[in-house]
C-alpha cells in the first residue's frame, strides 16, 4: 500500500538520522509540496483538488450528454446523486419556494467535498484534500459570503442585524443576546463549519497512518511477537479505512446540510 511505503520511508529516514525505534506520524504527512518557491509551493493536495474538479466535470458531462426519458444506468446513478442533494438537502432545508436557485451551489459543494474526502482512502492519492485546513476554509468562505449576502439583500443591512435579536425579549437582555448572536453568525458558524470538516479528515487519516506505520514497524523491525501483532494492527488499519469512508461521506453531507440551513436562516423573516 502507498501508506505503508510512506511509513516505511519515514522510518528509514529517521533511522538514517540516527533515531531508532517506532516514531508516531506527525502532521508533516499532510505537507506534500510538489514544486515552487518556499512559501508559495504547489502542493499535492492542490493537484488532486484540480483533478477532482476535472474528474467530476468529465463524468457528469459524459453521463448527462445523452440523457433520455428512460435513463441508462449511468444517468440513473447521476440523477440519484443529484436528487439526493436537490431534494434531501436543498428542498428539505430551504423550502420549496426558494431552494432551486441554491441547488447548483449545494450540489457543487457536496460533490467536491465527497470526492476529495474519498481521495483519502483511494490510491494513488491516499491523503484527503480536506486534511489541509486551507481547503475547508475556502469552501466555508463561499458559504459565508452567500448566506450573509442573501440575508442583507432580503432584509437590508439594518434589518439583517436587527433580526439577530428575537422579538419579545426584555430590553435589558437584548444587548447581550445581540453580541452573542453576532459572534455566532460571524465567527462561530464559519469557524466550526471549516474545523469540523478539517478535524475529521485530519484525525481519521492520522489514525490510519498510525496503524499502518505501526504494523510496518512490527513486521519489518520487530521481534517474533511483534511480527505476529502486525497482523491485527494491519487489520485494524483496514477497519479504520472502512470507518473513515463512512465518516468522509457523512462529513460531506453535514457540511452541505449546514450550509443549506444557514442559507435558510438568512432567507427567513426572522433568523
Amino acid at each position: 500500500m502507498i501508506l505503508t511505503a510512506l511509513a516505511a520511508g519515514n522510518a528509514s529516514a529517521l533511522a538514517a538520522e540516527g533515531e531508532e525505534g517506532f516514531h508516531t506520524p506527525t502532521p508533516d504527512i499532510f505537507w506534500l509540496p510538489l514544486f515552487g518557491p518556499e512559501g508559495w509551493e504547489f502542493t499535492e493536495q492542490m493537484f488532486w483538488g484540480g483533478v477532482s474538479v476535472l474528474l467530476l466535470s468529465v463524468v457528469m458531462v459524459a453521463l448527462s450528454r445523452n440523457a433520455s426519458v428512460v435513463p441508462s444506468k449511468g444517468q440513473w446513478m447521476l440523477e440519484g446523486f443529484y436528487n439526493f442533494t436537490r431534494n434531501g438537502i436543498a428542498r428539505d432545508m430551504i423550502g420549496t419556494r426558494d431552494f432551486l436557485r441554491f441547488v447548483p451551489l449545494l450540489f457543487t459543494l457536496f460533490s467536491i467535498i465527497i470526492v476529495n474526502n474519498l481521495f483519502g482512502i483511494i490510491p494513488p492519492v491516499m491523503n484527503p484534500t480536506m486534511g489541509r485546513i486551507g481547503f475547508p476554509i475556502a469552501l466555508t468562505l463561499v458559504v459565508y459570503v452567500v448566506y450573509h449576502y442573501i440575508g442583507i439583500k432580503k432584509q437590508g443591512l439594518g434589518g439583517y442585524f436587527k433580526g439577530l435579536v428575537p422579538a419579545g425579549l426584555p430590553g435589558w437582555i437584548k444587548p447581550a443576546i445581540f453580541v452573542l448572536e453576532l459572534i455566532t453568525f460571524f465567527i462561530t458558524r464559519p469557524l466550526t463549519l471549516a474545523l469540523r470538516l478539517f478535524g475529521n479528515m485530519f484525525a481519521g487519516h492520522m489514525l490510519i497512518v498510525l496503524f499502518i506505520s505501526a504494523g510496518a514497524y512490527f513486521l519489518m523491525d520487530g521481534g517474533a511477537l511483534l511480527k505476529v501483532l502486525s497482523v491485527p494492527t494491519f487489520a485494524m488499519a483496514a477497519i479504520m479505512m472502512g470507518f473513515e469512508a463512512l465518516v468522509q461521506v457523512l462529513q460531506a453531507y453535514v457540511f452541505t446540510l449546514l450550509a443549506a440551513s444557514y442559507i435558510a436562516g438568512a432567507l427567513a423573516d426572522e433568523h
